[in-house]
C-alpha cells in the first residue's frame, strides 16, 4: 500500500529525496503508560526501549510500531531538561518527524544552504549492528525534522536503543503507514511554512483551501498541502481565518502555545475493520449527524462499503477525480485540546476529504463548545 510516485517526478532533480517517514517521536508526561496506551488502544506492537537500563540518564524512551509506523514515546528522567519545558509549556505533542534519507549530511547541507535553522549537525551513532546518521533542522513552532540514514545498520531501531520484548501484545489493528501529518501555525504563517517547504526542502503545494472551502457558520480556517517529490511526504498546514467564533485552530494555538503537529493521518486497507476494533478498545471518535448518510450516494456515487456500517461507526466518504476515500477523525488524545489522529482508507482518491470539510468541523465545533473553547 506504498503511495504511487507522481508520473512527473524526476529523482535527478530532487536534491532531498526522502524514502518515508523513519519514526514520530512524542514528548509525553509518561512514556511508559503513552506505550501501554498506543498498544492497548491502537495496536502498536513493543519494539525499542532507550533509559536507565541501556545506561541512558536524562530521558526515557519506548519505541512502538505498527506496520511501518514507529512512534518514539519519551519522558525526562530529571528536573530542568528541555523535554519537560516542552511537555510544561505544551502538554504531550510531536516534538520530531524523521524523515527516512539516503544521505543525511547532503540533507542537512541542502536545507541548511536554502534556509533552515540547524537543529543538529550531521553526526554518527554506532553500536555492533553498524552505525546511522543524523542531522536535523526546525520547521514551525519547536517541531523538527531529523534526517535519518540507516542504509549500514541492522539492529532494532537505532544506537542506544535495545531490544524492547514483552508478553503483552495485542493485535495490531491494521494500520498501515502514515498517510499525511497537519500543522497548524499562527495566522500569517501558512504562506511562510508554504514557501519554507517549497524553497528549503524542495516541496510543491499540491492542493490550497480557503476560508470557502472550510467554514462554517461560526468558524473557518485556510489550508495549503505540501507534497515532496516522489509523494511520500504530504504536510497540510493550516491556519486561523476569520469567523464569529474562535476555530478550531485557534483552541489549538491556544492550548499549545505555538505552531505544531494538529493531527496525524494513518492509511489502513480496511477501515470498518479497523475503526471497530478501536471503538472496542475505547478510542473516541468525532462523530457527524446521522443525516450525512441520507444523501451519500447521490454526493459520492456508488461505494463498495455498506452504509449502514459506515453510519454505525461514523466515517466519512468523500470522491475525487482518482477514485474515493473514507475518513474518521478521533478526539484529542491528550489531556489539552491539540493533538488527534485521522484513520483514512484510500481507494483511488489522492485529495483529503473536501466534501467532508463542512460536517467534519461542525461535529468539532459541538466538541468545542462542549469544552467552552469555541
Amino acid at each position: 500500500m506504498e503511495q504511487p510516485i507522481p508520473k512527473i517526478y524526476d529523482a535527478a532533480q530532487d536534491f532531498l529525496p526522502i524514502q518515508g517517514t523513519d519514526y514520530i517521536e512524542l514528548y509525553v508526561s509518561n512514556s511508559r503508560q503513552a506505550a501501554h496506551f498506543y498498544k492497548s488502544a491502537f495496536g502498536f506492537q513493543s519494539l525499542a526501549y532507550s533509559g536507565l537500563m541501556t545506561g541512558r540518564k536524562d530521558k526515557e524512551s519506548y519505541v512502538v510500531v505498527q506496520d511501518k509506523i514507529r512512534l518514539v514515546l519519551s519522558s525526562p528522567l530529571q528536573p530542568g531538561t528541555d523535554i519537560g519545558r516542552h511537555i510544561d509549556e505544551h502538554g504531550d505533542g510531536v516534538k520530531v518527524i524523521a524523515l527516512w534519507v539516503d544521505d543525511a549530511e547532503k540533507s542537512f547541507h541542502e536545507t541548511v544552504k536554502r534556509g533552515a535553522k540547524p537543529y543538529m549537525e550531521p553526526m554518527v551513532e554506532e553500536d555492533e549492528f553498524g552505525t546511522v546518521k543524523k542531522s536535523g533542522i526546525y520547521t514551525y513552532g519547536e517541531t523538527v525534522h531529523l534526517f535519518i540514514e540507516r542504509k549500514n545498520y541492522n539492529g532494532t531501531f537505532l544506537p542506544g536503543f535495545s531490544k524492547w520484548e514483552t508478553s503483552y501484545n495485542p493485535e495490531p489493528v491494521g494500520l498501515k503507514y502514515v498517510d499525511h501529518m497537519v500543522g497548524n501555525v499562527p495566522l500569517g504563517e501558512m504562506n511562510k511554512w508554504v514557501e519554507f517547504y517549497q524553497d528549503v526542502m524542495g516541496f510543491t503545494q499540491i492542493l490550497s483551501f480557503d476560508d470557502k472551502d472550510i467554514s462554517t457558520e461560526y468558524t473557518a480556517l485556510m489550508s495549503k498541502v505540501m507534497s515532496n517529490g516522489n509523494g511520500r511526504i504530504k504536510f497540510p498546514i493550516n491556519e486561523p481565518a476569520d469567523g464569529l467564533k474562535k476555530s478550531q485552530v485557534e483552541e489549538y494555538l491556544d492550548f499549545y502555545g505555538t505552531g505544531g503537529v494538529q493531527h496525524i493521518a494513518v492509511a489502513c486497507e480496511n477501515i470498518v475493520e479497523t475503526v471497530t476494533e478501536l471503538q472496542a478498545r475505547g478510542i473516541d471518535f468525532l462523530h457527524v449527524p446521522t443525516t450525512y448518510y441520507d444523501d451519500l450516494i447521490q454526493r459520492v456515487g456508488e461505494i463498495d462499503e455498506d452504509i449502514s456500517d459506515l453510519k454505525r461507526l461514523g466515517i466519512l466518504v468523500d470522491r475525487d477525480d482518482e477514485g474515493y476515500l473514507l475518513q474518521i477523525f478521533t478526539k484529542p488524545v491528550e489531556p489539552r485540546p491539540t493533538m488527534f489522529f485521522e484513520i483514512i482508507q484510500r481507494k483511488g482518491a489522492t485529495s483529503f476529504g473536501k466534501g467532508n470539510f463542512k460536517a467534519l468541523f461542525e461535529a468539532i465545533e459541538r466538541e468545542q463548545e462542549l469544552r467552552g473553547t469555541l
